[in-house]
């Protein structure tokens, strides 16, 4: 044997090792980088190591976020992945195309408008009690010292903000007077009624009743005189400064580059290449189809129309629940009612525990009629449904049963916590969020609903085809408001026009597309490719199609860009024919 020959092999293989461990190292470096930029996020998933942190908002801090993220980006390219595995592989691919997807909405400026009427700082922080975990006095003591952090973290945001509207990057006008007036709301109420003060209410039997009593006079004083204060100089701020600079238009075209910014926020949310014009054909068409299986549904009721019939819902009292613990309780019912189907259609089941609680009060006049939060990978903290219990008496039951499918099981609840349950992947793959994925499965999840046998109620299928009708009408409104100049009471008039969707849900809902461009084109966009794929596979198959390891395929790997996960269904039913 030729001396060369015995020495050519063992470098190959330590440069592949090398790359690898190259490539894990990277991997822990930016999951590191993101806990301690994200503190919050980091006590959120367990990780109590920043829990007397606040997120830094400054643009010093975000330019040195964005260097570090260009640095990330070239050490990735510098990474030769061709023998690594097929999850590195994919891992790297996924970090290189979140770390350029970073640089490119920096473009955009996102962070000068970071307050909605549907999410921002001022409602995050009230939440954030109920994600963390007090088992200990410095749990406590780390709450506290981060409490006394909210008037920095509330003097960068309105310095953000200002900049924005120097720039003419402002929120729209109607929709920064919602935020003033849930700013004056958690403004003007005492500190031991705020959801600040939460975790007073129960403490383990860890903390003593003396440090119990210290705690509670450190806490309550940090409320009093760190934190509303902050909301009320926050409120003075949008009331004086802010408000009155902010626009009227409330299209995302009226924003310096709004054009190119709507472009991308569609391709960040729909992780497709499709044109707004596209997509707004596509809901159209969508909306046809889904207005025929209406129809059948209601002549068979009895109704010679869907006008007739969504007049007569609104007004039939079995159709409307008698009270909020009532709405609850149906959610919990068909929860219940999925659980035991769940083994027929997957192969691998999560372990952690849900929960289905109502939504914050402070909230609810501007949220949804219900939606997920994840809980800590290690079952500590469940997984929670929120349903929203404002204006319950108006609330139409017929969608109940398709939203309990689409939040709780098979839907985020199954998907999110099998991803964070998921081994030997990077963290950050356990943590991913494309809202095509994730929000695609679950409206994909409302249909797996009818596919083993339920929605046995008439009024309750209907109930469903107009959640997806819901979805389809998503497309129309936000592309119509978004590249086409639709006003606001053109949106709410096409939803009339196509839907029996309740008035609170509608307002809501309307001023949520505004406020957040695009985001509500993932759920029909992401749908419609899992269904695609799933018919793909079954045509490609036939009698070797397990529905069970097509949605193990789909959920293995964690979230992904829909693009990327049909390329991974193409890949595995060429195996599979094998």
């Amino acid at each position: 044997m030729v001396q060369g020959q015995l020495t050519a092999t063992p470098p190959v293989a330590t440069s592949v090792a090398a790359q690898s461990k190259a490539l894990s190292t990277l991997f822990t470096q930016i999951w590191e980088d993101r806990l301690k930029r994200s503190p919050e996020f980091a006590s959120s998933i367990g990780d109590k190591r920043y829990n007397d942190q606040l997120t830094d908002y400054s643009t010093q801090a975000l330019n040195a976020a964005l260097a570090r993220g260009r640095d990330y980006i070239q050490k990735l390219s510098e990474i030769d992945t061709t023998s690594l595995t097929d999850q590195e592989k994919l891992s790297a691919d996924l970090m290189l195309r979140q770390s350029i997807e970073e640089q490119e909405a920096a473009k955009f400026k996102q962070w000068q408008m970071p307050v909605n009427q549907f999410y921002g700082f001022h409602t995050d922080l009230p939440q954030l009690p109920s994600r963390l975990q007090f088992d200990s006095v410095k749990d406590y003591d780390d709450y506290i010292t981060r409490l006394k952090k909210v008037p920095n973290a509330f003097s960068q945001i309105m310095t953000n903000m200002q900049l924005g509207a120097d720039e003419g990057r402002v929120q729209v006008q109607y929709l920064m007077e919602k935020v003033l007036v849930q700013t004056l709301a958690l403004a003007n109420q005492k500190p031991e009624e705020s959801p600040f003060a939460q975790p007073l209410k129960k403490f383990p039997k860890t903390v003593g009743a003396a440090e119990q009593k210290r705690i509670s006079s450190e806490m309550l004083d940090a409320i009093s005189t760190d934190v509303l204060p902050s909301y009320k100089r926050f409120a003075g701020f949008l009331k004086a400064e802010y408000i009155p600079k902010s626009r009227k238009e409330i299209g995302a075209s009226a924003l310096p580059d709004g054009e190119a910014y709507y472009a991308f926020r569609i391709r960040q949310s729909t992780t497709l290449s499709k044109s707004a014009a596209e997509i707004h054909q596509i809901g159209l068409d969508e909306v046809k189809r889904d207005e025929t299986e209406m129809l059948a549904i209601v002549k068979s009721l009895g109704f010679s129309d869907i006008k007739s019939f969504s007049a007569a819902l609104k007004t039939n009292p079995k159709e409307h629940p008698a009270s909020p613990e009532a709405l609850i309780e149906d959610y919990k019912g068909y929860i219940a009612g999925m659980k035991p189907k769940l083994p027929d259609l997957f192969g691998r089941l999560p372990k952690a525990p849900l929960e289905i609680v109502p939504v914050p009060a402070y909230m609810e006049k501007d949220q949804s009629a219900a939606y997920y939060d994840n809980g800590t990978p290690d079952g500590s903290r469940a997984g929670r449904v929120y349903v929203n219990e404002y204006n319950f008496a108006e609330r139409s039951l017929a969608p109940v049963e398709a939203v309990s499918y689409h939040e709780g099981i098979p839907g985020h609840h199954l998907q999110i916590s099998i991803a964070q349950e998921l081994t030997g992947i990077p963290e950050f793959r356990k943590y991913t969020y494309y809202t095509a994925y994730t929000e695609g499965w679950g409206l994909y999840s409302e249909r797996l609903g009818k596919d083993v046998g339920f929605y046995k109620d008439p009024y309750s299928d209907y109930g469903r085809l107009e959640a997806d009708i819901w979805r389809a009408i998503r497309l129309v409104v936000d592309t119509g408001v978004h590249s086409q100049h639709w006003t606001r009471q053109q949106m709410v008039d096409y939803f009339h026009d196509h839907s029996a969707i309740d008035e609170t849900n509608i307002q809501a809902e309307v001023d949520r597309y505004i406020a957040w461009p695009a985001q509500a084109l993932g759920y029909k966009m992401g749908q419609l490719k899992l269904l695609e794929l799933r018919e793909r596979a079954k045509t490609a198959l036939g009698p070797k199609f397990d529905i069970k390891a097509f949605h193990d395929e789909v959920l293995d790997s964690g979230a992904l860009p829909m693009d990327v996960l049909e390329q991974r269904i193409d890949a595995w039913i060429a195996a599979q024919k094998k």
